[in-house]
């Protein structure tokens, strides 16, 4: 049955920011990650990508132009930019905002009252899927990828690969975004643990060093909690902890360090290890940075993938084959080819960096509706000596695949990362059961050189 929308539980008057505060303003002194702080809406996964997005300039004002303001050509309404589906997207709104009796914002907001870039951001955000309702619970990576139009990865912390330290490190060193969070419990969702960390709650990632520390060099990770209070880690390393007095202030300075109630708190990498149980990479591709660059003029020197995406469709009886456990019909899904070459013949284990995503369209749009999101997949085949046609069935009778993803899941998005020789592949991307209807995306990311076509 469709879902009905509900009323806020409150009575909600809408105003605009001249009508809340005198002098409003779209950007106070800069943009910064405490502009970020959730209200009464259960959208911390939304705040936590905002929260890293205002890390890098160029990826603020790709989403939020800077030509607009409450005073030069000032007319009540105001546009944001929203990756949606492999393109860009104009969002237009009015600047009538939620909230209470007293006047004061109930959704998103800034720490500084007379500042709403963040709180029209979130309207905005709310407008493209249709409703402020439809934005109660999600992934910080689909925010993530929304606000860059990078491909998110999905880490399970507590089965990492054996290089997660250095993956982090590329990543920042590549312009990935990073998200993190703790497994809720099954019957209370954002339950504080007496360490200060808090289950089912979306944390971005704002930073990382390496110190020397009481023990020796030490990764340390700074996270950000969107609800901008006192509510942090308080282990090692946390606010005014005794590990601090082991760095010069130099070094502190050069880290940023403040000791506030302000959600934000470094924790060491074993800690984080430790406590922490789901790890969101945004992997950030060069169209994204191209377009950036063309509307900024920031010219970015971190190393990029090469990409390619196909947009899809299955249909029943047609191109929705269902995974490989329905042999009969498997082959009837679209199917697409790739040849790799690695960019770096000097490279130690002359294999490719592959990341593989399969992302199903519309389904928040329309979870008002009740389509729910499916569970999807993808099988990876290595080919040798090429193909030109379609796989058969009889080809995935008797070839096992080489990669596939992690689990047949119900989320907007499904990605793997693989390490493969260069040479020729099949991806395969399926809903699990046959005949389920769906548009679907299919994104590859590389560190090689890659060429790709859709097989008839």
């Amino acid at each position: 049955m469709p879902s009905k929308s509900r009323r806020p539980n409150k009575r909600v008057q809408w105003r605009r920011p001249g009508e809340i505060v005198r002098d409003p303003l779209l950007i106070s002194e800069g943009h910064s990650r405490f502009d970020v702080v959730q209200g009464e809406l259960g959208d911390c996964w939304l705040l936590a990508a905002a929260a890293n997005l205002t890390l890098r300039d160029e990826l603020f004002y790709r989403v939020v132009p800077p030509d607009q303001s409450f005073t030069d050509n000032y007319a009540g309404i105001f546009h944001f930019q929203f990756w949606q589906y492999g393109r860009w997207v104009d969002v237009v709104i009015d600047d009538k905002l939620p909230t209470a009796s007293n006047g004061e914002l109930l959704y998103m907001h800034s720490r500084d009252n007379r500042e709403f870039w963040s709180a029209l951001l979130e309207k905005a955000y709310a407008k493209l899927h249709g409703s402020y309702e439809a934005l109660k619970g999600g992934t910080t990576s689909e925010a993530l990828e929304d606000m860059t139009g990078g491909l998110t990865e999905f880490i399970d912390i507590n089965d990492p690969p054996s290089n997660l330290m250095e993956l982090m490190i590329r990543g920042v060193e590549m312009g990935s975004l990073f998200g993190c969070s703790i497994e809720a419990y099954p019957y209370k969702w954002e339950a504080r643990l007496s360490n200060g960390l808090i289950k089912g709650h979306a944390y971005s990632i704002t930073g990382m060093r390496i110190v020397n520390g009481p023990r020796g060099p030490t990764p340390l990770i700074r996270i950000r909690n969107p609800w901008g209070n006192e509510q942090e880690w308080n282990g090692a390393w946390s606010d005014n902890s005794s590990e601090w007095r082991y760095l010069s202030p130099q070094v502190k300075q050069s880290m940023g360090l403040t000791f506030a109630h302000d959600g934000e708190f470094w924790i060491s990498y074993e800690d984080f290890r430790r406590n922490f149980e789901k790890l969101e990479v945004c992997n950030l591709g060069p169209d994204v940075m191209q377009e950036v660059q063309q509307m900024t003029g920031i010219q970015t020197k971190q190393e990029t993938w090469a990409v390619r995406s196909f947009d899809g469709i299955w249909r029943r009886g047609q191109t929705a084959g269902g995974c490989r456990n329905y042999l009969r019909t498997f082959a009837m899904n679209p199917q697409y080819h790739i040849k790799l070459r690695d960019a770096d013949p000097n490279d130690d284990d002359d294999l490719c960096t592959l990341i593989i995503g399969v992302l199903q369209k519309y389904r928040r749009e329309l979870k008002s509706h009740g389509v729910e999101t499916l569970a999807i997949g993808f099988a990876l085949y290595d080919i040798r000596g090429g193909v030109r046609r379609k796989l058969d069935t009889e080809f995935f009778a008797n070839t096992k695949s080489c990669g596939r993803s992690p689990a047949f899941i119900n989320l907007r998005e499904v990605t793997g990362r693989f390490r493969v020789p260069p040479g020729e592949y099949v991806i395969i991307p399926s809903t699990y059961e046959p005949n389920e209807e769906a548009d679907f995306m299919l994104r590859i990311f590389t560190n090689g050189i890659i060429e790709s076509n859709e097989l008839f």
